[in-house]
This record gives structure tokens, C-alpha cells and sequence, in this order.
């Protein structure tokens, strides 16, 4: 029996466990009910009386021996698992939830105005922000002497020299670049949603900026006429700014249109009685139309004869500030999160 207890001893001192479970089940195997230190106890009851003495001394010294090396270990193992949950956190603890991102409201809202174009037949176009002299300008009927130009504040890349085929390359002023570049490769019908980045080379301020989104629209097929614009444009109002909107066409001049218009819906902050976005009116400017110039047709090789349509264009700046209430542009480029956070919901 005491080869037993010294047995028993030297795999108390010899165990070295790596988890809290294996210390556990080295107790419940040495010191539990069915324990191999309960079974030398039932031994015990039958050695001579004179043995008695010394083997119980030793099985009390193997008890308290087990007893504090499993207590030892499960202090040395917790406070090891303490480290590790210091170090990489406690991975049984439920995650916390992380705020999702949002896409940016200029980017909410020409989202907004494609799809509903897109439920009348147009498909997205795009096109290069540097661009050459004719695609900007006089594919769209701004010859080089023509006033117009200089509604337009231009960023240059390049001037045109002395050299022959040498061309002004520029950021490009408005998406109707895109226009010419689809009429320059597609037979009509052409029916397109033109979005993309503009630039012009004005001061920045709460209403105006060198960096801007337009959203234009072409449709070029036979019969084309200035209600079928009308109309269209009626539809988009109302499923951009609610169903009561209604529009009104005012005379207007563009280069590439003819007859021009500038169009207004009535101002849904204040359902058209007037406040102070609107400045009494009622009404909200939102975009520039009209009948495509039969010149801008040829000079892409349409034949104006046969083909006619229509153009429109709009900021998605401009058109943002009116659905949100905006009122300083600059907003819109300066990354501020307390400002962002605001369409967290308008997707």
C-alpha cells in the first residue's frame, strides 16, 4: 500500500495540465467519491493495527498534497486565461453591433433619379471628365466666337497651340459631352440618363461650387415633340417630390436646345404658398430643358429631318438641398459625420 500512495503521490507532483477541464478531471479522478485517494481509504480499513499510524499519516500528507497542487493550478490557469482575455478580449462576450455606413445624399439622390428615368425606358451613359473642345462645346453649337461660351467658366488642361489638329483639352463643364458622345455612336432611338462630376471654375460659396453633379437626360427618335418632354418631366417631379408637385416652363436660352426652358416645381416645404427657401414664389427651380438644336443633330450625323428630341439637365446638388432642406452647399463636400449621419435612413 504505501508503493501505492508513493505512486500516487509523484503523479500529483508530476501533473502538468494546459486547461482548467483537464485539472478538473485530475480531481474528480484522484479526490472525487469514486477517486482513487477514496479507494486507498477503503484499503486502509483492512492493514494491521501496528500500520495504521504511519499509512494514515501518509494518506493525510497525499490528501493535502493533491488538494493544494489542483488549487495551485486552477489559480495559475485563471489568471493566465485573465492575460489572454486582456490582451484579445473575451471572445465568449456577445458582439456589440457596428454602425453600418450610408452612402452619401448626393449619391442617395441620383440614385433616386436614375431609377425613375430608368422606369421610362433610359439607360445610364457615361463619358470621360477630361475632355477635348468638341465634345463640350461646338458639337453642341458653341462656335469658337459665340457668347456663350463665357456662361461657362472653364478649367484647361491644355490649350490648343499653333500645331494643326491640336485641341483645348478641359475638365468638362457639363455631362452634355456625354450626349454628343452617345449621338456619335448610337443610331437613333437614342433615350439616355447622363450622371457624373462637372467642373467650373467659380468661387465657392453656400450656393455654388467648382465641383458639382448634373444628372442629363437625351431621347432622340422620330416624333419626338415638346409635350412628350413636358410630360416626362411631370412624372419625375411627382415621384421625386411627392405627388401633389406640379411644374411650370419658363422661356429660356441654351445654345444646344431650341426652344429652351427653365423648369419649376412648386416648393414641397411649404406646398407652394411661400417661405423662405422658395422667397415668397412658391415655386422651385430644379432644371433646364428643351427641343434639341437640329444643328447639334447634324454635327453628330443625325438627320435632323427625320429625328427630334429633347434634353434636359439638373444639378443633384441643387435638387438634394431642395429634397433635404439643405441650405449651404459646401456641406456636401466636407465630410462632416454629424451632417452625414442625417440620411443614415434615406436609403
Amino acid at each position: 500500500m504505501i508503493n501505492k500512495i508513493q505512486d500516487l503521490l509523484k503523479r500529483v507532483e508530476e501533473f502538468a495540465p494546459t486547461t482548467a477541464a483537464e485539472v478538473e478531471e485530475f480531481r474528480i479522478k484522484i479526490l472525487g467519491k469514486k477517486g482513487e485517494l477514496n479507494a486507498l481509504m477503503e484499503e486502509f480499513k483492512t492493514v494491521p493495527a501496528e500500520q495504521k499510524r504511519e499509512l494514515g499519516q501518509k494518506i493525510n500528507a497525499l490528501k493535502q498534497a493533491a488538494q493544494e497542487k489542483i488549487n495551485s493550478l486552477k489559480t495559475t490557469l485563471a489568471d493566465s486565461a485573465a492575460q489572454k482575455v486582456a490582451a484579445v478580449g473575451d471572445m465568449t462576450r456577445p458582439g456589440s453591433a457596428t454602425a453600418d455606413g450610408t452612402r452619401h445624399p448626393i449619391s442617395i439622390v441620383k440614385n433616386q433619379i436614375v431609377e425613375i428615368f430608368s422606369r421610362l425606358g433610359y439607360t445610364v451613359a457615361e463619358g470621360p471628365e477630361i475632355e477635348d473642345d468638341w465634345h463640350v462645346f461646338s458639337a453642341l453649337n458653341f462656335p469658337l466666337s459665340h457668347p456663350a461660351r463665357d456662361m461657362q467658366d472653364t478649367f484647361f488642361v491644355e490649350k490648343a497651340s499653333s500645331e494643326p489638329d491640336t485641341k483645348d483639352v478641359l475638365l468638362r463643364t457639363h455631362t452634355s459631352s456625354i450626349q454628343v458622345r452617345a449621338m456619335e455612336h448610337q443610331k437613333p432611338p437614342i433615350r439616355i440618363i447622363c450622371p457624373g462630376r462637372v467642373f467650373r471654375n467659380e468661387a465657392i460659396s453656400y450656393r455654388a461650387h467648382c465641383i458639382f453633379h448634373q444628372v442629363e437626360g437625351l431621347y432622340i427618335d422620330e416624333g419626338v415633340s415638346f409635350a412628350d418632354m413636358k410630360q416626362s418631366i411631370l412624372y419625375f417631379a411627382k415621384e421625386l417630390f411627392g405627388e401633389t408637385a406640379t411644374i411650370r416652363m419658363r422661356p429660356s436660352y441654351f445654345p444646344f436646345t431650341e426652344p429652351s426652358a427653365e423648369v419649376d416645381v412648386s416648393c414641397n416645404l411649404c406646398g407652394g404658398k411661400g417661405c423662405n427657401v422658395c422667397k415668397g414664389t412658391g415655386w422651385l427651380e430644379i432644371m433646364g430643358c428643351g427641343m434639341v438644336d437640329p444643328n447639334v443633330l447634324e454635327a453628330s450625323g443625325i438627320d435632323s429631318k427625320k429625328y427630334s428630341g429633347f434634353a434636359f439637365g439638373m444639378g443633384v446638388e441643387r435638387i438634394a438641398m431642395l429634397k433635404y432642406g439643405v441650405k449651404d452647399l459646401r456641406l456636401y463636400f466636407e465630410n462632416d459625420v454629424r451632417f452625414l449621419h442625417q440620411f443614415d435612413s434615406a436609403l
